[in-house]
């Protein structure tokens, strides 16, 4: 099952809390990245897709 998916299957309160973690895991990458040496740069794209794939479920939703 696609990431897609998985997130239209969340309800409202969920896709809340992983849009929240997400965004949380990103500051804290950008962070990391201003500071140390980024280990794994993909992943900061990777959370920013995850976030827009949220806003967007969001946004249908409404």
């Amino acid at each position: 099952m696609s990431k897609a998916a998985e997130i239209r299957q969340m309800s409202d309160e969920q896709l809340g809390h992983e849009l929240a973690g997400a965004q949380q895991a990103l500051f804290k990458l950008r962070i990391q990245a201003a500071t140390e040496r980024n280990d794994v740069p993909s992943n900061s794209r990777k959370l920013r897709r995850r976030i827009a794939q949220i806003l967007t479920v969001q946004s249908e939703r409404k």
